[in-house]
């Protein structure tokens, strides 16, 4: 009488080859995720410079169309956001199963970034040293704030989607970003400063010997433009 061959059960070794399949699959796409972020950062700085070379005016700047203004906003905060959401991204490629998660993490991310241009572009002005020092001036103020270390904080942890980390890294930016409002929104130099300022608090902990020492030079920074704004690089006041 012949036995039929027993089924053959996978082995421990089998089990092993798939999660090593399966785990390497997912650093695969959470390298490319990664790169397309930084990609897409270091593209959107070729554009943003491009868009706005000859429109820095100091705080005389203009805005232009609403269209470019869009335009050349959004391709300033993917220039200046993304790189710093870097840690992010590849928490969310890490965890997420789906495709479409970290596409959809960066759009809505932005998104949120996108509607404080909109908030800019309505209440914005052509100003003087008076207004560009007192808007300095609350900024550095406000990076001494607890709700500043708060936002933060909830800037650098896991946090479940693109709107809610958008809204955290405004909290967490939004002194910085009214630092490049008043002195000229459309200034690369002043944009390339904000940028390296907000990624190194994304990326470094908070520490009182670099925060405090940070925040009084803003604020030395916005008594200088209002006593001495010619002594400010870049600076132009309206006449």
């Amino acid at each position: 009488m012949q036995l039929e061959p027993r089924p053959r059960l996978p082995s421990d070794g089998d089990g092993g080859s798939r999660t090593a399949l399966m785990t390497s699959a997912r650093t695969a796409a959470t390298a490319a995720a990664l790169t397309t972020t930084l990609g897409v950062a270091a593209a959107s700085w070729v554009v943003a410079v491009r868009l706005m070379n000859g429109m820095d005016m100091g705080a005389q700047t203009r805005l232009g169309s609403f269209a470019f203004f869009v335009a050349a906003w959004a391709a300033m905060m993917a220039a200046m956001m993304l790189p710093g959401a870097a840690p992010a991204v590849f928490r969310r490629a890490h965890t997420s199963s789906r495709v479409r998660a970290v596409p959809l993490f960066v759009a809505s991310y932005l998104a949120v970034w996108m509607l404080v241009g909109v908030a800019v572009y309505a209440l914005y002005q052509p100003h003087g040293a008076l207004a560009a020092g007192a808007v300095v001036i609350a900024a550095g103020v406000y990076e001494l704030t607890p709700c500043k270390r708060r936002f933060r904080a909830r800037c650098r942890e896991s946090v479940g989607s693109g709107v809610e980390y958008g809204l955290c890294c405004v909290g967490s930016s939004i002194g910085l970003m009214l630092i490049l409002v008043a002195l000229s929104v459309m200034s690369v130099t002043w944009m390339i400063a904000i940028a390296v300022l907000g990624l190194a608090q994304k990326l470094l902990p908070a520490t009182a010997a670099i925060d405090v020492p940070l925040a009084l030079a803003i604020v030395a920074l916005g008594v200088l433009i209002i006593v001495a704004h010619s002594s400010v690089p870049g600076f132009t006041a309206p006449m």
